[in-house]
């Protein structure tokens, strides 16, 4: 039977089949085919491709306990890739990636670990991942440096330039904070004051008065961040306040082009978290027309799959450069494989 216009061809499910050698590109194309979530998955790898490929100003949301985890190493490839160019996250995100470019090192503990004995070793558990109260003061001395040098350089700060000055101070190839403030890729954080940090700089404000981190501005700065005229992709893993501070901008401006949500959350919650991109469009944050996926699965899982296979494929069309527009060259991406397995 002939297809009437515009009829799009049947997708059919195939089986999945191992090879040797299976890459990363090969796995997750043939995810396509399989069913349930795996079909989601490759549809946000083939939106993350559309956004780059159309000059997007893609929007990269995530939070903190994704930094606890290694995707910290991978969030910071991203940026490097040119396939962020606005972070907004929140504050604990800030201070591990500060502890581990620090010399700090989490453990991988269980989800089922004796709480009450992990508390009384100086033990703190994020899921499955342990961090040393030791770490925590050692932020604090390196916290207690940094303010004080920037308060020499000026009282007032916002919180993205206040995180860029922080990051230009970290040597850590690794750390996102250093490859956004080497690429001059804003780094946003509304809740700067729910982590340990905030409560750094509000003894840091106790002793200095006049020392203020505008938080009000630099939701300005976010809001301003992009245009009605330019095409936006939002790439948001996990909700909060990360995610709806990046939905709320393009909101303001016409909504978004692209849009990609990974989370655990379920739509029933009513949560930022749970909320789909198709919820998005009841508000105009995401266009009517948009290329949109929702992914429902752990993101430490999904993003990279997703992620290396959207990279794989622009990188044979030779579409991934260094963001910093001095160094003329293309990043071999060896390197976030190696990441990965490390």
């Amino acid at each position: 039977m002939a297809k009437s216009a515009g009829e799009k061809e049947m997708a059919y499910v195939k089986d999945f089949k191992w090879k040797e050698g299976m890459t990363v590109l090969d796995f997750t194309e043939q995810l396509a085919s399989v069913g349930y979530q795996s079909v989601e998955l490759k549809r946000a790898s083939d939106v993350f491709v559309k956004m780059k490929k159309d000059s997007a100003k893609i929007f990269l949301t995530f939070t903190s306990n994704m930094v606890t985890s290694g995707l910290r190493g991978f969030f910071a490839q991203t940026i490097k890739l040119g396939m962020a160019d606005i972070i907004i996250t929140t504050a604990g995100a800030i201070e591990e990636d500060i502890m581990r470019a620090t010399g700090e090192q989490f453990d991988i503990g269980r989800f089922e670990s004796d709480d009450v004995e992990l508390h009384e070793q100086g033990t703190n558990r994020i899921g499955n991942l342990l961090i040393k109260n030791e770490s925590y003061m050692n932020f604090e001395n390196f916290m207690t440096k940094a303010l004080g040098e920037l308060y020499k350089k000026q009282a007032r700060w916002t919180v993205s330039e206040l995180v860029r000055e922080l990051g230009l101070m970290l040597d850590d190839e690794d750390s996102f904070l250093y490859q956004a403030a080497k690429n001059n890729i804003p780094v946003f954080c509304p809740p700067i004051t729910d982590a340990g940090i905030g409560f750094h700089l509000f003894m840091f404000q106790q002793d200095h008065p006049d020392f203020v981190v505008d938080v009000v501005k630099d939701f300005g700065n976010i809001l301003f961040s992009t245009s009605h005229d330019e095409k936006k992709g939002v790439i948001a893993l996990g909700g909060g306040t990360s995610k709806h501070h990046a939905i709320l901008c393009t909101l303001l401006s016409g909504g978004a082009d692209y849009a990609v949500y990974m989370t655990t959350a379920h739509k029933t919650s009513g949560s930022v978290g749970g909320a789909t991109t198709n919820e998005a469009k009841s508000w105009g944050k995401v266009k009517d027309e948009s290329d949109v996926a929702t992914v429902k699965g752990d993101v430490t899982i999904m993003f990279p799959l997703a992620m290396i296979n959207a990279l794989e494929q622009l990188q044979k069309e030779n579409l991934l450069k260094v963001v910093n527009k001095d160094v003329d060259e293309k990043i071999s991406l060896d390197e976030a494989k190696k990441n990965l397995e490390g």
